[in-house]
């Protein structure tokens, strides 16, 4: 089921209108999760990070075992080339895929020999400038190396942050504040998180649970410039609640307020209005 409007497919070499199939049902990535996918944005006629999103699913299918058979540069070209098919008004979520097609002689191996490949193009709208998120704690945690692919963008992963929505939303919140394996503060269940106290930034240092974001990098780098201080570090749940702003970053919406973090509530604060305007005027500068 898609999630937006206006889709358009690329797979077996060419662009299709609609949300054509793409996968069979003996496929490895079918019956066994050996999926990895990538997410970027068009918003305002461009598409900001779309290199470093392209660059980053094949690297996710590399730690999943499948063989990425698309160069970084001919996937920007061929997304660039979907994208004629939009409005430089329209927002589009950018999504590039892999799966495995074949397993070994148990199945459970993928075989590298022959790898699916498509691009999905869907028009979903930006999140308006006054949201914000609510989180609530979950019981369910970031897995380590040891335990799943956490160096890739996979989609047997998404089982597990799905559990965490649901488990939140089901007592009223939109979002899950999640643990890593040692119970230090990871990220949402959907994004990357910061936090503010007495003007300077603090988010969890990247210790391998958990996806460091590309469009966590770009606020990470455009802060940097603007001389924000900005702390990397081991964050406990009891930082969040004293924190003066939270709020949160990731590709759909790029960054979003926190109004709430259980019972403690916070100001839709200074630091995220800067940043978000220094990502839209950053992003204006990007080319296509």
């Amino acid at each position: 089921m898609s999630v937006g409007t206006n889709i358009h497919t690329y797979f077996d070499g060419r662009w299709h209108r609609g949300d054509v199939p793409v996968m069979q049902a003996a496929d490895h990535g079918a019956w066994l999760g050996t999926t990895v996918f990538d997410g970027a944005r068009f918003f305002a006629g461009r598409a900001p990070d779309l290199v470093p999103h392209c660059a980053r699913v094949n690297r996710s299918a590399e730690a999943l075992m499948i063989k990425p058979t698309v160069s970084t540069e001919d996937m920007v070209e061929i997304v660039r080339e979907g994208l004629k098919n939009y409005g430089a008004g329209d927002a589009v979520y950018i999504r590039p895929m892999y799966w495995a097609i074949h397993g070994d002689d148990t199945a459970i191996v993928p075989r590298r020999d022959e790898t699916g490949f498509a691009i999905s193009l869907e028009q979903i709208p930006m999140a308006p400038a006054d949201a914000a998120a609510t989180l609530g704690l979950t019981r369910f945690r970031r897995p380590v190396m040891e335990d799943n692919v956490v160096n890739a963008k996979a989609g047997c992963l998404y089982p597990n942050n799905a559990r965490m929505l649901a488990e939140v939303r089901a007592r009223g919140f939109s979002n899950a504040l999640v643990a890593d394996a040692m119970g230090n503060v990871a990220e949402t269940a959907t994004a990357n998180i910061f936090m503010v106290r007495d003007g300077e930034v603090f988010t969890p240092i990247a210790n391998g649970t958990f996806l460091s974001g590309i469009t966590r990098a770009r606020h990470i780098t455009n802060m940097k410039a603007d001389g924000i201080v900005l702390h990397e570090k081991v964050l406990t749940f009891d930082d969040f609640h004293s924190a003066d702003e939270v709020f949160v970053t990731g590709n759909m919406s790029k960054i979003t307020p926190v109004k709430a973090l259980e019972d403690t509530t916070y100001q839709v604060g200074p630091m995220a209005r800067r940043l978000r305007e220094m990502y839209w005027d950053w992003a204006a500068s990007e080319p296509l």
